[in-house]
């Protein structure tokens, strides 16, 4: 399991770890995958594309079979190769397109993330956007398609780019308001988004705060406060208590852990359970053997919803992608009129 553990996007990345935990302590209740137990080893790549492939070769040497992860699109264009060369099977969380084909995803891609976050723009009849963008491979490929969406129909959009890590965006969001938005779209990852937020709202801008799927993290509402959270729009998965067939891992989360399950650990749980009844499927633990029959799966039920997976690109077919906001708890829901 390969996430970021430890840094910024921890509450994500140990979210992500109970979940494939949990999946693999009942894989092994149930006798293991053929017969053999399933052992987890962690990686902690700190959402740090330097640690990409030192991270990668570790997990080599440690004998790993296969690979939960990793999430940042910006170390899976680095390792996910890696990993396919070495033939450890990904079963990877990244969102960006250029992430197709290297092993298979349950999680949503950008290209099915994009069409969701231009509809809701469109419906709330804005025709003036500006972007905050972040230059990462995920956050930079998603805006390139949100932008060229927008402006095919007809919306005015201003571009302004972000340097991840910087104490305060002030200058670039005076850039952004300058031009009177009814919008500001920020293609950005947590703790970016949170000081993006915060500093829009105090700004006292009528523009609707509106934060990619990065942003939809435990600690995103805890940093920019539950006031300001409530006022964005965020696009993205609800928490997994919000999961309309997630109730059985929601349960056995709750109880094993003592805790409230966040967003992506439901994806990685599904993601080795997939794996689990592939193996079992066809008696093998072979790279391209489990490969081509990941790609073949039609129907599965998971606890993100059911998973059929396109076998050209590795991708989910239909992906749970929503506009959402914050409650009153401080939790990721549908937005109402959506």
């Amino acid at each position: 399991m390969e996430a970021p553990l430890s840094g910024d996007q921890r509450a994500n990345g140990r979210d992500m770890w109970r979940g494939a935990k949990l999946a693999a302590e009942q894989i092994n209740l149930e006798g293991g995958i053929l017969g053999r137990r399933v052992k987890l080893l962690r990686a902690d790549d700190q959402a740090d594309p330097e640690r990409a492939l030192p991270v990668a070769r570790s997990l080599r040497r440690r004998g790993a079979d296969a690979v939960i992860g990793p999430y940042n699109s910006g170390l899976g264009v680095i390792n996910l190769p890696w990993y396919v060369d070495q033939k450890i099977l990904p079963v990877h969380l990244t969102s960006t397109n250029q992430t197709d084909g290297l092993g298979v995803t349950v999680q949503p891609k950008n290209d099915q993330i994009a069409p969701v976050d231009i509809a809701y723009i469109t419906s709330r009849q804005v025709k003036r956007v500006s972007m905050l963008v972040d230059p990462s491979d995920f956050t930079s490929d998603l805006a390139d398609q949100v932008e060229k969406g927008l402006k095919a129909d007809g919306v005015e959009v201003k571009r302004f780019s972000i340097t991840p890590g910087s104490a305060d965006y002030q200058a670039e969001i005076a850039q952004a308001l300058a031009s009177n938005p009814q919008l500001v779209y920020s293609s950005s990852y947590y703790p970016e988004g949170s000081k993006i937020a915060r500093a829009l709202v105090a700004s006292g801008t009528s523009a609707e705060p509106f934060m990619c799927l990065s942003n939809v993290d435990a600690a995103f509402v805890t940093e920019a406060g539950l006031k300001v959270a409530r006022r964005c729009t965020f696009s993205g998965t609800p928490e997994s208590a919000q999961l309309p067939d997630a109730q059985n891992y929601v349960n056995a989360y709750r109880e094993r852990f003592d805790r409230e399950p966040n967003v992506w650990g439901a994806f990685t749980y599904d993601s080795l359970k997939l794996l689990d009844k592939t193996m079992e499927e066809v008696g093998s633990t072979r790279y391209k053997t489990v490969l081509d029959q990941l790609r073949q799966t039609k129907g599965y039920e998971g606890q993100t919803g059911r998973i059929s997976i396109d076998p050209i690109t590795g991708n989910r077919v239909k992906v749970p992608v929503f506009a959402l906001r914050v409650n009153g708890q401080g939790d990721y829901v549908i937005k109402d009129d959506t």
